[in-house]
């Protein structure tokens, strides 16, 4: 999701909760402009947030899966080396 799209979404979720905050309390939704401003951009540097944190999990994310790759090749080619010692090799058959 886009930086925009995400900031517009949080903040139009502070204003309905603002508008939700003001019909529980039953004001004048239209009394005060300042505490919808406050609002919108609380949850606007929230939704600003939670696309910077979906940036640097998907980062951390990719390195942790490169490492995991990594890992399983070493310990592949590591079982594959002991087990190309315990093999006989190729000329010599056992007899019964």
């Amino acid at each position: 999701m886009s930086m925009l799209a995400n900031i517009a979404g949080f903040a139009t979720f502070g204003l309905a909760v603002r508008f939700w905050q003001l019909g529980l309390q039953q004001r004048n939704m239209f009394s005060n402009m300042g505490g919808h401003v406050f609002s919108m951009a609380a949850f606007g540097y929230g939704g600003y947030l939670a696309w910077k944190w979906d940036i640097v999990a998907a980062d951390m994310i990719a390195k942790k899966r490169a490492e995991i790759t990594e890992n399983r090749k070493a310990r592949l080619a590591r079982v594959e080396a002991i087990e190309a010692k315990l093999m006989p090799q190729g000329g010599e058959a056992e007899e019964h």
